[in-house]
């Protein structure tokens, strides 16, 4: 891994903070290894006929991959659990402190909340761990089961003349007022990833430059993208898995990986020490981890993957031309408080 060399606006905008962020190479697309977990573990899950899993994703999705798993596992029977994040941290620290924490695996999309309460997850890595990239991890308890990904995405009706890099964004000689849209910084940690980014890379007047553009702004991904669907903005940023199955089923909406990088938000996953179904659950994991796993999430997900070689690579990723970001863990808690609201300040906006 190497720092990422910002442009001489970023580096006077980050002078003195040491907040630069990590670039992750990613490789081109490599044959799969199959999952061929020991027997050993097999029948163990097999005994256990079930396990608890609490996720912050989406329900759909999680019961897609829940579906996959069972066509090789059928035998194990999962309890999904659902809730929104800050819901669901509550919900494990609470169980937790009275001695009833139900749950054997934990799935979050914020890093910084699982490493909070890490000491509440058993010892796991899985089989193929030296395959990811390091700078995925916050805790080595703790695995990337889900990388979502950055993409710039735009309606391929409206668009004659689309972007092609993270600082067209800012060309208002290109597109006229509310053509582009984003969503709002504070709206949760992957939007904080990417606000990161256009700072720390792209330069410390990313922000006002495309603020000077009066982009349309949005809650989160899932109204954007719609909005883009029927037209009513043209060009957004976008987490990939929200535009990808819009796309996918025929939406007039074409995406692309900027060359200047590709912020990504690891999530983090573990098997709590107090789980009664270890086995079915690193089982699950193991999978989950596995060039099997992680293809679903890739290929009908739209996500990406925190492997340092894919099993897999998405329509439209040059591994030549497109390189990872994540953020330095430290700085990702750190500056948050601060930078979101000057975020505000400069799109005018007001919570």
């Amino acid at each position: 891994m190497s720092e990422l060399k910002l442009n001489r606006r970023g580096l006077l905008g980050m002078a003195g903070l040491g907040a630069l962020g990590t670039t992750l190479s990613y490789g081109p697309a490599r044959a799969q290894k199959p999952f061929n977990p020991p027997a050993s573990l097999v029948e163990a899950a097999r005994k256990e006929g079930r396990f608890t899993y609490y996720t912050a994703a989406f329900a759909e999705v999680e019961q897609e991959t829940i579906n996959l798993f069972n066509k090789r596992y059928p035998f194990i029977r999962i309890e999904m659990v659902r809730a929104p994040g800050g819901q669901l941290i509550t919900r494990v620290k609470t169980e937790a402190a009275a001695g009833k924490l139900t749950a054997d695996v934990i799935d979050h999309s914020d890093r910084g909340l699982m490493k909070a309460i890490e000491d509440l997850f058993a010892d796991y890595a899985p089989p193929n761990a030296e395959d990811y990239l390091p700078g995925a991890l916050v805790s080595p308890k703790l695995w990337p089961r889900i990388t979502p990904g950055w993409c710039i995405a735009y309606n391929s009706e409206l668009v004659k003349n689309p972007p092609k890099t993270w600082m067209d964004l800012t060309r208002g000689d290109l597109y006229k007022p509310g053509t582009i849209a984003q969503v709002i910084a504070p709206s949760g940690g992957t939007t904080w990833t990417r606000v990161m980014f256009e700072r720390q890379v792209l330069g410390e007047d990313y922000w006002a430059r495309q603020a000077a553009t009066k982009p349309a702004l949005y809650p989160s991904g899932a109204p954007l993208s719609d909005a883009m669907v029927r037209g009513e903005v043209e060009i957004a940023p976008l987490v990939y898995n929200v535009i990808y199955t819009k796309q996918r089923d025929g939406a007039p909406v074409q995406t692309f990986f900027p060359p200047e990088g590709i912020p990504i938000v690891p999530y983090a996953t573990g098997i709590p020490k107090t789980a009664k179904s270890p086995n079915a659950a690193k089982l699950f994991l193991d999978w989950s981890m596995s060039d099997e796993g992680q293809i679903h999430s890739i290929k009908d997900h739209g996500n990406l993957t925190s492997l340092k070689a894919p099993p897999y690579n998405p329509p439209g990723f040059d591994p030549k031309v497109a390189k990872l970001w994540v953020p330095k863990f430290e700085e990702f808690e750190k500056l948050r408080e601060t930078w979101i609201p000057e975020w505000n300040k400069t799109f005018g906006y007001r919570q």
